[in-house]
């Protein structure tokens, strides 16, 4: 036979284009959440109280369509299977939304109608966020079944979202400082859309056939699975950490170390650009120590890489903190997935059906309330100490605020995370036992 690409060629390359929808996955939500605060309020002169109902509202959006989403998802059957139609019908439309989100028609003279744009986009393009990626991500322990495998591909995956957050995070200040906001909202868009596309050629799956609970049944066996406990409320608390971290980096920027627009980009491209091969070294370590001990040394790695932005304050030394941040960060992002893969298979096999879509989505549900935090967090900090977003001298109160806000309160949050994955059982011989009843 001539012309064919070895198997092994082949499978390679369907792993990578699956992976590559973590280029929309992290562009999309990271540049959200670390841009749509600051356009809103500093750019758009949307109100910080307005901001911040916003922001709760979407978190109780948040509680209302990631489980259910997940669940709807589980029950679905069609020829294609149950995760890949909807990624396929989504993506245009998410394309479309995320364009819209950065493009209100509103000035800060019309608060009530940019407010209602705010909160109706905000809320849509959870909807869309929700859809393409869990469905993406259910398609991951489905796929991919052993320790080794689903490192290797949660590596492509992880990699690719670090190319995502860069694009996502440390390009924007170039982007919307010369074609505009808008502008950039439909190129994000463009290529949100494309990535998810090519996804879909690495993408397989098998028809569902075992039966599924009611709706109430499977939330309940989810939400009391300790496994699933004790890693989604320590994700919850990373995820609230990461956040504040993110949002605050433009503020931090701006009003502390006093730098142009433009200039944000090093410091969110000296995260991210050594995080790639920090995954790798991760990926190494756990599968030679195993997920839970490694996931922990990764989060105390996360809590002391925060400690210099209590006191920095230059361009130089806020650099290399932000490398710190990406090298011990990239560890959590990569074995996150091979935890709740992990509960997953348990899950399973205690009840015999397969429920990632419930799984993503309610861990989705819980990791969303870092949102509703960070408003509360950042809300109640901006207005306490009387921040003014049309002068560029802020008080002194207001500049000790913001370390507060980018590493205090994120450290107390990374100390209850790490204290929390304690409790967590899958290692040693029960996630040994797990395994070799699944084969």
């Amino acid at each position: 036979m001539t012309g064919a690409s070895p198997p092994s060629v082949a499978s390679n390359i369907k792993k990578l284009a699956y992976s590559f929808g973590a280029v929309a996955t992290a562009l999309s939500y990271q540049a959200f959440s670390t841009y749509i605060l600051y356009f809103y309020v500093d750019v758009v002169k949307l109100s910080v109280q307005l901001a911040a109902v916003g922001m709760l509202i979407w978190g109780v959006w948040n509680a209302i369509n990631d489980p259910l989403l997940g669940y709807l998802s589980d029950r679905t059957k069609t020829r294609w299977g149950r995760r890949i139609p909807y990624i396929a019908f989504t993506a245009l439309p998410f394309g479309l939304i995320y364009f819209l989100t950065w493009s209100p028609p509103f000035s800060s003279f019309e608060q009530l109608p940019l407010f209602l744009y705010f909160l109706t986009f905000i809320c849509l393009f959870d909807l869309c966020y929700t859809i393409t990626v869990l469905n993406w991500a259910a398609l991951f322990p489905e796929m991919f079944k052993s320790l080794a495998e689903r490192a290797e591909v949660n590596s492509y995956r992880q990699s690719f979202g670090m190319l995502g957050l860069m694009i996502g995070i440390a390009l924007p200040p170039l982007l919307f400082t010369t074609i505009g906001w808008s502008a950039m909202g439909a190129a994000f868009g463009a290529l949100i859309a494309l990535a998810y596309f090519i996804s879909l050629y690495g993408s397989k799956e098998k028809p569902a056939e075992e039966p599924q609970p009611g709706l109430l049944l499977a939330l309940k066996q989810t939400l009391i699975n300790r496994s699933f406990a004790s890693f989604v409320f320590s994700n919850l608390f990373i995820q609230y950490a990461f956040t504040m971290v993110l949002a605050m980096i433009p503020f931090f920027a701006k009003y502390l170390l006093r730098v142009e627009e433009q200039k944000i980009s090093f410091i969110m491209l000296g995260a991210l650009f050594f995080a790639i091969p920090g995954m790798f070294l991760w990926r190494y370590l756990a599968v030679k120590h195993g997920a839970k001990p490694v996931y922990r040394a990764a989060i105390l790695a996360f809590l002391f890489s925060l400690v210099p932005f209590l006191f920095l304050s230059s361009l130089p030394f806020a650099i290399v903190g932000a490398v710190l941040v990406g090298l011990s960060f990239s560890g959590i992002i990569l074995i996150s997935d091979v935890l709740l893969s992990d509960i997953i298979d348990e899950d399973g096999l205690n009840h015999g059906a397969r429920r990632a879509g419930m799984y993503f989505g309610a861990n989705a549900l819980i990791t969303r309330l870092a949102i509703a935090f960070e408003a509360v967090s950042i809300g109640s900090v901006f207005i306490l100490t009387e921040y003014n977003p049309v002068i560029f001298t802020q008080s002194r109160e207001y500049l000790a605020g913001l370390r507060f806000l980018i590493a205090g309160l994120p450290i107390l949050a990374l100390l209850l995370a790490h204290f929390l994955m304690r409790f967590y059982p899958l290692e040693g011989k029960r996630l040994k036992w797990i395994k070799e009843q699944l084969k």
